[in-house]
């Protein structure tokens, strides 16, 4: 077995995972979404409320993606619900929302780094 082919199946292995993970815990990560939305909106005074809510509806629509891919890796290759359409990946554009919550603070060296920018 080559490389590329171990690759795949590990990376199948990785995508039944999080196919069930999403299936399992969904609500809670659209929640969490949800959530940091609101909180990054109140932070913005609003002002991007129609961008967050664009990423926050791409990030829904790749956990869906996700959920699909782990109930169709579940029922096997030779199932009829054939092929999945898509991205094989919930790091799209949009998937990121939420992030920013104190990122890009300090200068990411430590005392013994050597001198601070």
């Amino acid at each position: 077995m080559g490389f590329m082919d171990s690759f795949k199946d590990k990376l199948s292995v990785a995508k039944t995972k999080a196919g069930d993970l999403a299936q399992q815990h969904g609500g809670k990560i659209e929640s969490g979404l949800e959530k940091a939305a609101h909180t990054v909106d109140s932070k913005t005074g609003g002002k991007y409320s129609e961008k967050i809510g664009s990423g926050v509806d791409k990030a829904k629509g790749a956990l869906d993606n996700l959920k699909d891919k782990g109930s169709e890796t579940a029922s096997g290759p030779d199932s009829a619900a054939g092929p999945a359409t898509g991205t094989d990946s919930a790091t799209g554009p949009g998937s990121g929302t939420g992030s920013g919550t104190g990122a890009g603070t300090g200068t990411g060296m430590t005392k013994d780094d050597g001198p601070s920018a």
